[in-house]
Protein backbone atom coordinates (compact mmCIF):
# COMPACT_ATOMS: atom_id res chain seq x y z
CA UNK A 1 0.00 0.00 0.00
CA UNK A 2 1.36 3.09 -1.02
CA UNK A 3 2.17 6.04 1.90
CA UNK A 4 -0.75 8.17 2.00
CA UNK A 5 -0.24 11.09 4.62
CA UNK A 6 3.33 11.49 2.89
CA UNK A 7 2.70 15.12 4.46
CA UNK A 8 1.11 15.90 6.89
CA UNK A 9 0.69 19.93 6.35
CA UNK A 10 -0.54 21.06 3.16
CA UNK A 11 -1.15 25.02 4.23
CA UNK A 12 -4.45 24.28 2.24
CA UNK A 13 -6.68 25.08 5.47
CA UNK A 14 -5.26 27.82 6.41
CA UNK A 15 -8.18 29.78 4.46
CA UNK A 16 -10.44 27.73 6.84
CA UNK A 17 -11.70 25.16 4.50
CA UNK A 18 -10.78 21.87 4.55
CA UNK A 19 -11.02 19.07 1.40
CA UNK A 20 -13.81 16.13 1.83
CA UNK A 21 -13.19 12.61 0.17
CA UNK A 22 -15.03 13.61 -2.79
CA UNK A 23 -12.00 16.61 -3.58
CA UNK A 24 -14.62 19.20 -2.87
CA UNK A 25 -13.77 21.88 -0.46
CA UNK A 26 -16.05 23.14 2.27
CA UNK A 27 -15.32 25.68 5.77
CA UNK A 28 -13.85 23.96 8.57
CA UNK A 29 -17.07 25.13 10.01
CA UNK A 30 -19.22 23.40 8.26
CA UNK A 31 -22.10 20.67 9.71
CA UNK A 32 -20.20 18.42 7.37
CA UNK A 33 -17.14 18.72 8.83
CA UNK A 34 -18.36 19.28 12.49
CA UNK A 35 -20.28 15.61 12.10
CA UNK A 36 -17.24 13.76 10.93
CA UNK A 37 -14.73 15.69 13.33
CA UNK A 38 -17.65 14.86 16.17
CA UNK A 39 -17.47 11.44 15.21
CA UNK A 40 -13.78 11.25 15.39
CA UNK A 41 -13.59 12.62 18.82
CA UNK A 42 -15.66 9.97 19.62
CA UNK A 43 -13.50 7.39 18.38
CA UNK A 44 -10.96 8.83 20.97
CA UNK A 45 -13.23 8.98 23.60
CA UNK A 46 -13.59 4.84 23.07
CA UNK A 47 -9.70 4.82 22.81
CA UNK A 48 -9.21 6.41 26.27
CA UNK A 49 -11.97 3.92 27.54
CA UNK A 50 -10.02 1.25 25.99
CA UNK A 51 -7.08 1.93 28.44
CA UNK A 52 -8.94 1.11 31.51
CA UNK A 53 -9.60 -2.14 32.81
CA UNK A 54 -12.62 -3.89 31.33
CA UNK A 55 -14.06 -7.76 30.47
CA UNK A 56 -12.62 -8.91 27.31
CA UNK A 57 -15.83 -8.90 25.86
CA UNK A 58 -16.61 -5.68 26.27
CA UNK A 59 -13.02 -4.83 25.25
CA UNK A 60 -13.54 -6.65 22.04
CA UNK A 61 -16.84 -5.38 21.09
CA UNK A 62 -15.33 -1.84 21.78
CA UNK A 63 -12.44 -2.10 19.28
CA UNK A 64 -15.25 -3.27 16.99
CA UNK A 65 -17.29 -0.32 17.44
CA UNK A 66 -13.49 2.08 16.30
CA UNK A 67 -13.56 0.73 13.41
CA UNK A 68 -17.09 1.28 12.35
CA UNK A 69 -16.96 4.81 13.75
CA UNK A 70 -13.96 5.13 11.43
CA UNK A 71 -16.18 3.88 8.37
CA UNK A 72 -19.27 6.34 9.83
CA UNK A 73 -16.72 9.62 9.84
CA UNK A 74 -15.79 8.33 6.05
CA UNK A 75 -19.39 8.39 5.32
CA UNK A 76 -19.62 11.48 6.49
CA UNK A 77 -16.56 13.12 4.77
CA UNK A 78 -17.65 11.48 1.33
CA UNK A 79 -20.92 12.85 0.45
CA UNK A 80 -22.84 9.82 -1.22
CA UNK A 81 -20.54 7.15 0.42
CA UNK A 82 -21.99 4.35 1.99
CA UNK A 83 -20.42 2.69 4.88
CA UNK A 84 -23.18 2.20 7.86
CA UNK A 85 -25.50 -0.37 6.86
CA UNK A 86 -28.76 -1.56 8.88
CA UNK A 87 -27.00 -4.34 9.80
CA UNK A 88 -24.59 -2.62 12.09
CA UNK A 89 -27.46 -0.86 13.47
CA UNK A 90 -29.07 -4.37 14.28
CA UNK A 91 -25.96 -5.98 15.67
CA UNK A 92 -25.62 -2.94 18.18
CA UNK A 93 -29.62 -3.77 19.20
CA UNK A 94 -28.65 -7.41 19.88
CA UNK A 95 -25.21 -6.20 22.01
CA UNK A 96 -27.51 -3.87 23.88
CA UNK A 97 -30.11 -6.48 24.43
CA UNK A 98 -27.22 -8.99 25.61
CA UNK A 99 -25.83 -6.76 28.52
CA UNK A 100 -28.89 -5.07 29.60
CA UNK A 101 -30.64 -8.23 30.67
CA UNK A 102 -28.37 -8.93 33.36
CA UNK A 103 -28.47 -5.17 34.85
CA UNK A 104 -30.83 -4.43 37.48
CA UNK A 105 -33.86 -2.42 36.39
CA UNK A 106 -33.36 1.53 36.85
CA UNK A 107 -35.93 2.95 39.21
CA UNK A 108 -33.90 6.31 39.43
CA UNK A 109 -31.66 8.20 37.33
CA UNK A 110 -27.73 7.29 37.59
CA UNK A 111 -24.72 10.07 37.10
CA UNK A 112 -21.97 10.14 35.61
CA UNK A 113 -18.97 7.55 37.86
CA UNK A 114 -18.98 4.10 38.74
CA UNK A 115 -15.29 3.76 38.70
CA UNK A 116 -12.81 4.50 35.79
CA UNK A 117 -13.69 2.37 33.03
CA UNK A 118 -17.43 3.72 33.65
CA UNK A 119 -16.86 7.23 33.64
CA UNK A 120 -14.82 7.39 30.56
CA UNK A 121 -17.64 5.04 29.35
CA UNK A 122 -20.06 8.10 30.48
CA UNK A 123 -17.82 10.56 28.82
CA UNK A 124 -18.06 8.64 25.42
CA UNK A 125 -21.59 8.75 25.66
CA UNK A 126 -21.95 11.96 25.84
CA UNK A 127 -19.77 12.43 22.45
CA UNK A 128 -21.66 10.02 20.57
CA UNK A 129 -24.50 11.89 21.88
CA UNK A 130 -23.42 14.93 20.21
CA UNK A 131 -22.30 13.62 16.87
CA UNK A 132 -25.84 12.53 16.36
CA UNK A 133 -26.89 16.09 17.18
CA UNK A 134 -24.67 17.30 14.59
CA UNK A 135 -26.04 14.49 12.33
CA UNK A 136 -29.41 15.02 12.74
CA UNK A 137 -28.68 18.82 11.75
CA UNK A 138 -26.45 18.09 8.73
CA UNK A 139 -29.37 15.78 7.58
CA UNK A 140 -31.84 17.87 7.86
CA UNK A 141 -29.61 20.74 5.49
CA UNK A 142 -28.16 18.06 3.01
CA UNK A 143 -28.77 14.66 1.65
CA UNK A 144 -27.44 11.94 4.18
CA UNK A 145 -28.88 8.22 4.59
CA UNK A 146 -30.50 7.80 8.01
CA UNK A 147 -28.18 4.66 8.77
CA UNK A 148 -25.54 7.14 10.70
CA UNK A 149 -27.97 8.81 13.05
CA UNK A 150 -29.45 5.32 13.71
CA UNK A 151 -25.98 4.00 14.56
CA UNK A 152 -24.94 7.35 16.83
CA UNK A 153 -28.23 6.65 18.60
CA UNK A 154 -28.26 3.02 19.23
CA UNK A 155 -24.70 3.35 19.98
CA UNK A 156 -24.93 6.04 22.81
CA UNK A 157 -27.56 3.56 24.74
CA UNK A 158 -25.36 0.95 24.15
CA UNK A 159 -22.27 2.81 25.67
CA UNK A 160 -25.02 3.86 28.70
CA UNK A 161 -25.81 0.19 29.24
CA UNK A 162 -21.91 -0.73 28.99
CA UNK A 163 -21.73 2.05 31.71
CA UNK A 164 -23.63 0.62 34.10
CA UNK A 165 -22.17 -3.22 33.00
CA UNK A 166 -18.81 -1.84 33.84
CA UNK A 167 -19.49 -0.12 37.28
CA UNK A 168 -20.97 -3.39 38.41
CA UNK A 169 -18.23 -5.00 37.27
CA UNK A 170 -15.70 -2.62 39.28
CA UNK A 171 -17.23 -3.06 42.65
CA UNK A 172 -17.95 0.74 42.65
CA UNK A 173 -21.26 0.31 41.82
CA UNK A 174 -23.69 2.70 40.08
CA UNK A 175 -23.58 6.60 41.33
CA UNK A 176 -27.55 7.10 41.51
CA UNK A 177 -29.33 10.54 41.61
CA UNK A 178 -30.41 11.79 44.64
CA UNK A 179 -33.33 13.82 44.40
CA UNK A 180 -34.00 13.91 48.03
CA UNK A 181 -31.70 16.07 48.49
CA UNK A 182 -32.28 19.42 48.17
CA UNK A 183 -34.86 18.93 50.81
CA UNK A 184 -32.51 18.23 53.33
CA UNK A 185 -29.24 20.85 52.75
CA UNK A 186 -26.08 18.85 53.57
CA UNK A 187 -24.57 19.69 57.00
CA UNK A 188 -21.40 22.35 57.29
Amino acid sequence: MANRLSKIYTRTGDDGSTGLGNGSRVGKDSLRVEAYGTVDEANSCIGLLLQAPMQDDIRELLIHVQHQLFDLGGELCIPGHEAIFDADVEALERHLDHYNESLPFLKEFILPGGGEASARCHIARTVVRRAERITVALARSETLRPQPQHYLNRLSDLLFVLSRVLAHASGHGEVMWNHERRRKPPAP
